[in-house]
């Protein structure tokens, strides 16, 4: 399987449990994983036969900065899923990282990952099961 990795976006959002995190926000960065099949858009150069990370970034942004969650697991569900409902994927694996969480002690970053599989077969790039 082929994947597209988006890498390091970077975002600030009001997720968390306390007060203060859902009154000042935090930065968050998220890492995408993204299996699909790119033997078409590999031939064809096309940008419609492939995923478009540009309009996944923009999924990604929409989620992050316009919704708060209590907890970064609800948010990385979240986009896993919202990614499979509008991609042509196989599989996303997304990470979400809290930078400077309001832990005592030093810790630069908490780190969530869930990974997600397609259900919709019809959905998926070059899927000969439709």
């Amino acid at each position: 399987m082929d994947v597209i990795r988006l890498n390091n976006m970077v975002f600030y959002g009001y997720h968390g449990v306390t007060a203060a995190e859902k009154e000042t926000g935090r930065r968050f960065e998220v890492d995408c994983e993204l299996e699909a099949d790119l033997a078409s858009p590999g031939q064809t150069d096309s940008l419609t036969d492939t995923v478009d990370y540009a309009a996944v970034y923009q999924k990604v942004r929409e989620i992050v900065e316009g919704k708060a969650f209590s907890l970064v697991e609800s948010l990385a569900v979240s986009l896993a899923n919202e990614i499979l409902k509008e991609f042509p994927v196989f599989k996303v694996s997304v990470r979400v990282r809290k930078i400077i969480p309001p832990i005592p002690g030093t810790i630069s970053h908490i780190e969530i990952e869930v990974t997600r599989q397609q259900s919709d077969t019809s959905k998926i790039i070059g899927d000969s099961r439709e």
